[in-house]
């Protein structure tokens, strides 16, 4: 079944379509506020002009020096202003609206609104009036003044609805003069904005194809954006991580080819040498079988070794903590190596100061220790003297092998933990892969245990690490 692939838009597209769909909207509802709902809008803002300037006339009335400012206000707000006390008698007028005011005009109808506002249950009345014969709108307010039974005085106000269709008919001109303009703006603005935010990511892109053709050695720009400035400088952090891994890789192969060739090469030779020599010679033929087995002893050993890295590294393998005295166990430890003295010449010592109950995986602890004493043997020099040592310290208990070799510098140090480093100092005297530093420092990180080497050139290396008291995760 054929997968359907969807067509997918570069994000300069995406950016200048979203740009543009937002300045539409925008327009729609421009057009739709200004030109549909204005009429109603201006009605609406008159109605609570007109109210507040009621509440502000009434509070004047009742301080008692109004006449003043009601004449300011009928001026200010275009608004015919009457006053009538209790008996329907006139107070105060202000008339600016001559004929057409409903209050002064021909068809005066102060009463019939009294009338009315006296029905009204909040003793309040607004609405619109439409003049019949000049199809003019005004809008009335009317309202009690002091207590609705026995009331001070009555307020009414007038003022004109102009009307807002040509009003209306000018805005559409402007808004499509403005609309054509900026859509036009908007256009070319979103292609420039669009284009501008797109441009990091689009080289980004191309160096990126670049670096999964094998080029590791490039730096990423990220432009002038932060997020975009984040994403190269991780790139350019991946690429230089890629590229140490991919010098490893072959380091590794060409170590690992170099390792294997050897014993390769030995077992071939011997297997012929059996074949055609040593035969039927069985003191000669047990010669060459035990550099056979030897040999195949190594090569048991490299692998096993890169198989253990390689499980360790990609955390696969799990550890299985139990509780033992790390005393007892290194003192039996030791005295498997004490049983090669006699045959290699080397001594250990071990010092320890009381019991030590740890919980941690000590299956592989102890292959830490033994890496750690092998890589000792191999660097101890002339003087074959190896140290074990276990500690008590504040931080847990701590554990070192001191060899009195060469010793190493800062540089040496520096990478002794690496896969297939080795010392210029290194003399083979004891098999080793060139991995079980390596090995060691994966362990230990999985325990996340700390760890280190202390050495001084001419006299010797201490490689320790510290077993934290606290249950191993």
């Amino acid at each position: 079944m054929k997968r359907k692939i969807r067509k997918k838009f570069s994000m300069q597209v995406h950016i200048w379509c979203w740009f543009m769909v937002f300045v539409l909207v925008v327009f729609v509802l421009l057009w739709v506020f200004q030109i549909l709902f204005l009429q109603n809008f201006y009605d609406r803002m008159k109605t609570s002009d007109i109210i507040q300037i009621a509440n502000t006339m009434v509070e004047q009335y009742q301080s008692g020096d109004y006449k003043k400012s009601f004449s300011e206000l009928a001026l200010e707000n275009d608004m015919c202003i009457e006053v009538r006390d209790r008996y329907g008698r006139s107070v105060y007028s202000g008339d600016v609206m001559g004929s057409n005011c409903v209050l002064h005009g021909l068809n005066n109808s102060s009463k019939d609104i009294i009338d009315r506002l006296e029905q009204e249950s909040d003793h309040v009345l607004f609405g619109k009036i439409t003049d019949s014969p000049t199809h003019t709108d005004t809008l009335i307010y009317a309202c009690v003044i002091g207590d609705p039974e026995y009331p001070d005085a009555y307020l009414l106000l007038n003022t004109p609805l102009a009307p807002v269709s040509s009003t209306v008919s000018i805005l559409k001109r402007q808004l499509l003069i403005i609309t054509i303009v900026l859509i036009v703006a908007a256009f070319v603005i979103s292609m420039l904005v669009s284009k501008r935010l797109s441009r990091p990511i689009v080289q980004v892109t191309k160096d990126a194809e670049q670096l999964a053709h094998g080029r590791y050695d490039i730096v990423f720009q990220g432009g002038d954006y932060y997020e975009a400035d984040r994403l190269a400088q991780t790139l350019t952090y991946a690429s230089h991580e890629i590229n140490q891994v991919d010098i490893m890789q072959r380091d590794l192969i060409a170590n690992a080819s170099h390792d294997l060739r050897t014993p390769l090469t030995m077992l071939k030779a011997y297997a012929e040498m059996i074949r055609d020599i040593s035969g039927d010679k069985p003191e000669k033929r047990k010669e060459h079988l035990e550099v056979i087995i030897e040999e195949t002893d190594r090569l048991t050993l490299l692998v096993n070794d890169i198989l253990d890295l390689s499980k360790l590294e990609n955390g696969s393998l799990k550890l299985n903590p139990s509780t033992f005295d790390m005393e007892q166990r290194l003192t039996d430890i030791v005295d498997r190596y004490r049983g090669l003295s006699g045959v290699s010449g080397y001594s250990f010592v071990l010092q320890t100061d009381g019991a030590a109950e740890v919980t941690c995986d000590a299956g592989k602890i102890e292959q830490v220790i033994c890496n750690l004493i092998n890589n000792a043997m191999n660097y101890s020099g002339e003087s074959k003297q190896i140290d074990i040592t276990l500690s008590h310290t504040a931080e847990g208990i701590r554990i070192s092998v001191r060899d009195y070799g060469a010793g190493m510098d800062q540089e040496t140090i520096s990478h002794i933990f690496e896969k297939y480093y080795r010392s210029e100092n290194y003399k083979r005297e004891v098999a080793g892969t060139g991995l079980g530093l390596s090995i060691v420092k994966a362990i230990l990180r999985l325990h996340n245990y700390a760890f280190g080497v202390d050495s001084t050139v001419g006299k010797g290396s201490t490689f320790w690490f510290v077993i934290h008291t606290e249950i191993a995760a």
